[in-house]
């Protein structure tokens, strides 16, 4: 009997071993198709994130190299018309010409114009310092830099800006929405107990987390009387919202029920993704009262205990109030073992007003009071 004759595989069919293609086959050319993720071995995913992860950082430390090397080369070329001024007098008609002759000169890169040179000399001027400008300003990109020229007066000021647009990651749109909404002045000044109630490290971060007063300019300048109103407004602006916030927090949801024995609803629930831990915000659309810490204490003691992870940091609490005694509110977060916050929020509006005329004006109540005939104020 003749044995069956050992299959051989086709020409025309491709092996195991070679390289996937489409189309039909032809050994002197080929569409190749990369093989299926479910063929590559049980380490290629970990194996691959690392690859990328190290193409990812590589490309971002080029990036800022690069960045950090223009601006130095900036801040050089600022400092040379300005020793230029001091010692020949050289004014706006060598910087015109100086432009004209590198736009000749390097006819492929940009950032020669007369403006742009202006802020150079602008530039040298504010960061006297080679060293300081290359630990700083340099840090940022080059329009960061010119936005905070034209913005903000005060050294300190400015370098407070340039390490929150570093550390946060805004961009220039959005670092001019915090210079005039003064964030160097509300980040990290809500009163809280967290150096009482968390570990120093964690203390300190959320200590920045938190701001007063929160600026609600995006709900218009008749801001809401009532808890309800105030949350249909942010919830309706969410992204403005988490703007002012600040970076990291996650939205999770509005009226979050909590049943025990009655029903509660958390106002808002967040997720901040830096600190590792939930954070509960409670809305009053009136001034601070001593209860209102119990209440959001209980708040984050359910949170605690019903939807944290066993990694999770404890849930932080942030008490948003119109307005607020800071001795009432001292003497009531020191008697809690719960990390709270309390802060104030207002309106554009109501921002935009000196501090000496915010308690001469009238409350919307009174006006409407006074246009209705009603000189002793309305019920509720």
């Amino acid at each position: 009997m003749t044995p069956p004759k050992k299959s051989t595989p086709s020409k025309t069919q491709p092996t195991a071993t070679e390289r996937q293609q489409r189309g039909r086959v032809d050994r002197s050319a080929m569409f190749p198709v990369a093989a299926s993720a479910a063929e590559m071995p049980a380490d290629y995913a970990a194996w691959l994130a690392e690859i990328k992860g190290r193409i990812h950082g590589e490309r971002l430390r080029l990036v800022l190299a690069s960045n950090s090397a223009m601006i130095l080369l900036y801040w050089e070329i600022g400092q040379r018309i300005l020793q230029k001024q001091v010692e020949q007098g050289y004014g706006t008609k060598v910087v015109d010409r100086l432009a004209a002759d590198l736009r000749d000169a390097f006819p492929d890169m940009k950032g020669f114009s007369p403006r742009n040179l202006k802020y150079m000399r602008a530039f040298a001027a504010a960061w006297p310092e080679r060293e300081l400008v290359q630990q700083t300003a340099a840090q940022v990109p080059w329009f960061h830099n010119c936005l905070l020229l034209d913005r903000v007066q005060d050294a300190a000021t400015r370098q407070w800006y340039i390490a929150a647009a570093r550390r946060e990651g805004w961009s220039r749109n959005i670092l001019g929405l915090q210079i005039e909404g003064q964030a160097h002045l509300r980040h990290g000044k809500a009163q809280n107990n967290f150096p009482a109630t968390l570990p120093p490290n964690d203390s300190d971060m959320a200590v920045q987390v938190f701001k007063d007063p929160y600026l609600f300019d995006f709900l218009g300048t008749d801001a809401p009387r009532r808890e309800a109103e105030l949350e249909r407004g942010l919830i309706e602006h969410i992204q403005k919202f988490l703007l002012e916030l600040g970076q990291g927090f996650a939205f999770v949801g509005r009226q979050v029920h909590l049943a025990a024995d009655d029903d509660f609803y958390l106002d808002l629930l967040f997720y901040h993704l830096k600190l590792r831990c939930y954070v509960v915000i409670e809305l009053k659309a009136r001034k601070f009262e001593p209860g209102d810490g119990a209440q959001l204490g209980m708040y984050m003691t359910a949170v605690d205990r019903l939807l944290a992870h066993p990694d999770d940091k404890p849930t932080l609490g942030l008490l948003l109030v119109r307005e607020k005694n800071r001795v009432l509110v001292e003497y009531a977060l020191g008697g809690s073992t719960q990390p709270i916050s309390v802060a104030e929020w207002e309106t554009q509006l109501t921002r935009a007003l000196p501090s000496e005329l915010r308690g001469s004006l009238p409350t919307i109540e009174e006006i409407e009071a006074e246009l209705s005939g009603d000189v002793g104020g309305r019920d509720e």
